[in-house]
Parts: structure tokens; sequence; C-alpha cells
């Protein structure tokens, strides 16, 4: 995970504009809101799907770079979106002042627009697959995930849905979209960076994506029931406070923590048969379900 991270770092480093290229004041507030904080979690299922589909013939490391940066770039933008008044409205993220409260406003809702755009850059300047049908597939896989109909989408349902009950389902058609969406990208990007597996394999990757996607955000919600600020780098219990439906007031802690640890092992039920290259993912999805951050 280090070793991926440092790259990763590294490569966004690299990617982003510089702060002495004008215009520097949003150079320099799409660095603030990428670089030095974050799990960096999509970008190790980039690489640790690009592994596991690669097999023996092994990963190529800049497909997986490009990629993973691509998808960095939204997940920036969408928390730096996400903090800000007109939404979620807060102003710790990282365990620093959020983009908007660092900068302003209209600079933090243009690191956003700004960091999207660089994001499909990447991934039209790249080379990052054999052939370039696969490549436009890649691209067509990552704007459903960034748009209206995956996370975009499921941030419109999760405002719509503050101060609402929601059933157990309904909590789960937001998550997918809202949280699952670019997750479930992440680790079909990194497939096909690799030799393109079959019907039945590219099934299984997608099915422990979305297992990890849900369990993802159903361990967020426990951890800002349970954890401290300071913890978490974000503000706690700010969902409960802003009345939003989450796993936790749905079911309950114990409910959920068992939702959790049936996510994760579905997730790993899926891998098998996929080979010992799956070794990362499946530790992935243990590191997913059992962080306390």
């Amino acid at each position: 995970m280090a070793n991926v991270q440092a790259r990763v770092e590294a490569a966004l480093a690299r990617f982003l504009p510089s702060e002495r290229i004008a215009p520097q004041r949003l150079h320099q507030a799409m660095r603030y809101a990428v670089l030095g904080g974050g799990k960096r979690v999509r970008p190790l299922l980039v690489f640790a799907a690009g592994e596991a589909a690669a097999g023996d013939s092994g990963a190529d490391l800049l497909r997986l770079e490009a990629v993973a940066c691509a998808v960095e770039c939204v997940h920036a933008y969408s928390l730096v979106h996400d903090d800000l008044p007109c939404m979620d409205n807060d102003v710790l993220r990282r365990g620093k002042p959020t983009c908007h409260v660092e900068f302003d406003e209209a600079t933090a809702l243009l690191v956003g627009d700004s960091l999207q755009a660089l994001a499909f850059q990447l991934l039209a300047e790249q080379r990052l697959a054999g052939d370039s049908g696969t490549q436009v597939e890649m691209i067509r896989i990552f704007a459903a995930a960034c748009g209206s109909r995956g996370m975009a989408g499921g941030q419109a349902i999760d405002l719509a849905s503050v101060g609402q009950v929601l059933s157990l389902p309904e909590l789960e058609h937001m998550h997918i979209h809202k949280t699952g969406a670019l997750i479930r990208a992440s680790v079909a990007l990194g497939v096909r960076c690799a030799n393109a597996p079959g019907t039945e394999q590219l099934a299984r990757f997608d099915r422990y994506a979305n297992c990890i996607g849900l369990a993802f955000q159903v361990v967020d919600d426990v951890l800002d029931q349970e954890s401290s600020t300071a913890t978490l780098g974000k503000t706690a219990g700010k969902d409960a406070a802003n009345h939003k439906p989450t796993y936790v007031s749905v079911l309950g802690l114990a409910r959920a923590r068992a939702l959790a640890e049936e996510l994760r092992q579905q997730a790993q039920a899926a891998l098998s048969g996929l080979g010992a290259g799956t070794r990362r993912l499946s530790e992935l999805a243990d590191f997913i379900v059992l962080r306390k951050f």
C-alpha cells in the first residue's frame, strides 16, 4: 500500500498544473485539494485490479498510474464540492481546512470543475489499453460512474433524502451510486489496463467491487458514529446532526457492523476462482471493512 500510495502521490504532483502557472491561485487550490492526504483507496484498487487481471504477464504500471490519478482527481473534486456550503457545509477534510475555507467558494467550485476535466484529459492522452476500442470503453465507463447515473446522481439522492426515512434498499440504491460507482469504476478500469478477461471473470471483478463499494459506505457510517474528528480528519457525527439517513440510523450499530462483515465475505467469495493474483484485492477488502479511520 505504501509503495502504491507514494507512486500515485508523485504522479499526481507531476500531472497537476504547477502553482507557478497562471491562474496561480486556482492551481494552488487544486494541489491543496489533492496532494498530501487521503487513504488513496481508489488508486490502490486500480493497481490491485490491474495486477490481478495481468497475471503472470505483469501489469503495466504506467497505465495503472494514469488511471489511478484520473480516478483520484475525480474523487478529490467530489470531496471539494461535497464540503461546499450548498452541499454538506463542512470545514474540515483530511485533517485540514476544506478547500472553500482555505481559499473561497468560487475557487473551490472551479477546483472541482478543473479536476474533473484533468481526469478525462489523462484518460484521453495516456496509452491505457492494447487497442483504441478498449480505451474508449474505459472512458465511457468512467463517465457513467461520474455522472447523473453514478456519483453525481447519488449525491443528488443524498441531498433529497435529508430528514427522510429510507428503507435499506433505498439506502443501498443511493450509495451504489454516490460511493460505489467510482469504486466499481476503479476496479473496472484497472482490469482493462491488462489483457481483457473473459465475461465470467469480469462479472467476478464487478461483484467484488460492488460489495466493497457498499461496505466502504457502511463502515464510513459506523465510524462517523463511533470515531472522533481527530481520528477521521473530518467532522465526526455530521450526518446524524444533519438528519441524513445512514446505515447506522436504518439498521443500528450492531446490524451495520454485521452487514459490513457480510459484504466483506461476499467480496472475498467473488475473488475465488480468479487465481493467486487477487491477493491485493483480498487484502483491500479486509482493510476497507476493518479500518478505524
